[in-house]
């Protein structure tokens, strides 16, 4: 969904794109096989290792960066942001430091990462520049709307689908129900792409 999302984008020749919280680097791949320049970002080591395998297998040029979201980007600023960031609620706040939980764990509500991506994104954007975040009702898609807005960004749901539960929500659901995140008897999640544009106005006084 959110490399067709990229894709949609019509990118320039060009254009600065981020990946945040990049994985396997899937989505930076396929936006610089649109003509975009492209960052990946990841806390991972192996993360950064398969972008830059991947990159290399698609015959296209990644940058790919080891960072905790925005740390090692002092500065820079993108035409557009993209992120899949873990998201799911664990049973603890404190973040897995590996394994394979590192890619989806994101604390007791899911938005261990959310919360500081959204608050930092705008100061990463480009005038007119755009951010596409996806991730599951589960975590909370309202107050990524509601914190992408309190930056100054014109907010809009790109993408909307509602399905049944993938294995990692269903295998964790009745701990999802008794935190509340979830309504008993549920068997499905919404699961949409969420976008924030920057209005060149508002950028020029950020």
């Amino acid at each position: 969904m959110l490399i067709d999302a990229v894709r949609s984008q019509r990118l320039a020749p060009g254009a600065r794109v981020l990946d945040l919280c990049t994985g396997s680097g899937a989505i930076a791949v396929a936006a610089a096989l649109c003509g975009a320049s492209v960052t990946a970002v990841d806390v991972s080591r192996r993360a950064q290792l398969s972008v830059l395998l991947n990159g290399v297998a698609n015959g296209v040029r990644v940058r790919a960066l080891r960072s905790d979201l925005f740390s090692a980007l002092q500065g820079e600023r993108f035409d557009l942001i993209v992120s899949n960031p873990p998201y799911l609620p664990a049973a603890v706040d404190a973040l897995p430091r590996r394994g394979g939980t590192r890619a989806w764990d994101a604390g007791r509500d899911g938005r261990a990462l959310l919360d500081p991506l959204c608050a930092q994104a705008a100061r990463h954007l480009r005038p007119d520049g755009t951010i596409l975040v996806i991730h599951s009702s589960v975590s909370d898609l309202d107050a990524t709307m509601r914190g992408l807005r309190a930056t100054g960004l014109a907010v809009d749901v790109l993408f909307d689908h509602e399905g049944a539960f993938g294995p990692l929500v269903r295998e964790r659901a009745d701990r999802l129900c008794e935190a509340g995140l979830l309504e008993h008897g549920s068997t499905t999640e919404r699961v949409a792409i969420i976008r924030g544009v920057a209005s060149a106005a508002a950028m020029a006084g950020a």
